[in-house]
C-alpha cells in the first residue's frame, strides 16, 4: 500500500521511502520518514495534488510522488 492508495481521512505509517538520489532526500527533508503517521486530508478537484497531515503540519505532494512512499496500515 502507498500514500496514493489512501482515501480521505485514512491514515497509515510510513514503512519505506522510495525514489532515488535528490528525490528521496527531498522526501526525507519534508518529514516523510519511516515510522511517521500520515493522514490524507484533501484531494485537489482534478485529483492532483493531495494534502497530507503529518508531524503537526500539512504537506501537499503530487500523486506520482505519493506512489513512491510505502505504508503499513495503522493499528486502531
Amino acid at each position: 500500500m502507498t500514500i496514493n492508495d489512501l482515501k480521505i481521512g485514512d491514515s497509515g505509517v510510513i514503512a519505506a521511502v522510495g525514489g532515488e538520489g535528490a528525490l528521496r532526500l527531498r522526501f526525507l527533508d519534508m518529514g516523510l520518514i519511516p515510522g511517521t503517521k500520515v493522514t490524507l486530508q484533501k484531494v485537489a478537484p482534478m485529483g492532483d495534488p493531495i494534502q497530507l497531515r503529518l508531524r503537526g503540519y500539512e504537506l501537499s505532494i503530487r500523486r506520482e510522488d505519493a506512489k513512491q512512499i510505502t505504508l503499513r496500515e495503522e493499528q486502531i
